[in-house]
């Protein structure tokens, strides 16, 4: 099979909200939360505490680079605090009810304090909801289709991560993995199945299923294999791959390594698997 590369940019010619690189594979990569732009009028409206950035997904995007060469990517270069790609365009529906979280356009950071010292009002979210969330899931929907119609079946693999202790959010220390699948919801249970068992054999990493992350908006939104579309979300603790989860949030090369190995692995064994889903629900 022939592999083709081509980097499109969604937006004006000022700004992209959206990369995508095009593969052939059936495995689509979706990067929601890598991105750092923040426009000069949010910015302005930040404070000191929104102005650090420190919900980024940092260096997802590298992690995950031509670990299946094949893949298509889709990875949103605006920050969470700009809009939250995550999240329900609606603004009104938790992801995950009675619990801390945050919305469309935050207004604190995962530690509960505040990023604005202007908040945005509801014009507002509109205005960044039509120029960032919708061409990031016009570009993640038109790829969905355009490999589901290629191979008869499509993956999703949601790609975040997040620091492994944050009191605001949940108890405790996260485990290194982090797979969601809404309950199973999102994907056939074969997907889940090679994901949980690659995951569960690797040596000095912790994983758990449904946990405190069940699969964002994007996964739920996206995810139906009764119409041959699958989706998995994986949250990776970023103790994993970082020297510290702190600034300057650099990357551990020993520890991003090991774990880009893992990875390789799993997308692998994804797309092996995805010509036995079509037709599976």
């Amino acid at each position: 099979m022939l592999w083709t590369s081509l980097i499109l940019f969604v937006g004006s010619l000022e700004m992209h909200p959206v990369e995508v690189t095009q593969g052939d594979s059936p495995i689509v990569l979706g990067l929601p939360h890598t991105g750092t732009f923040v426009p000069d009028d949010v910015a302005d409206r930040l404070n000191e505490t929104g102005r650090a950035l420190a919900d980024t997904d940092w260096h997802i995007h590298t992690l995950y680079d031509q670990l299946l060469p094949h893949a298509t990517t889709v990875r949103a270069t605006f920050h969470r605090y700009v809009v939250d790609a995550n999240r329900d365009p609606g603004g009104q529906k938790s992801l995950y009810p009675g619990q801390n979280t945050t919305s469309l356009v935050p207004l604190t950071d995962f530690d509960g304090k505040p990023i604005w010292h202007a908040p945005p009002d509801e014009d507002e979210v509109e205005r960044r909801r039509a120029a960032f969330h919708a061409p990031y899931h016009d570009a993640l929907s038109a790829q969905l289709e355009r490999v589901r119609h290629k191979h008869g079946v499509a993956i999703l693999y949601d790609c975040h991560s997040i620091r492994s202790e944050i009191p605001f959010l949940f108890d405790g220390t996260l485990p290194d993995f982090n797979i969601g699948t809404n309950l199973g919801a999102t994907c056939a249970r074969q997907v889940e199945a090679s994901v949980i068992n690659l995951c569960e054999a690797e040596t000095g990493y912790t994983t758990t299923v449904n946990g405190r992350f069940k699969g964002g908006w994007t996964t739920r939104h996206y995810g139906r294999p009764e119409t041959d579309v699958h989706a998995i979300q994986m949250e990776l603790a970023q103790s994993t791959y970082l020297q510290t989860e702190y600034t300057p949030w650099a990357m551990d090369t020993a520890k991003a390594d090991r774990l880009r190995s893992v990875l390789a692995r799993l997308l692998s064994r994804l797309a092996d698997l995805a010509p036995q889903l079509k037709g599976t629900p």
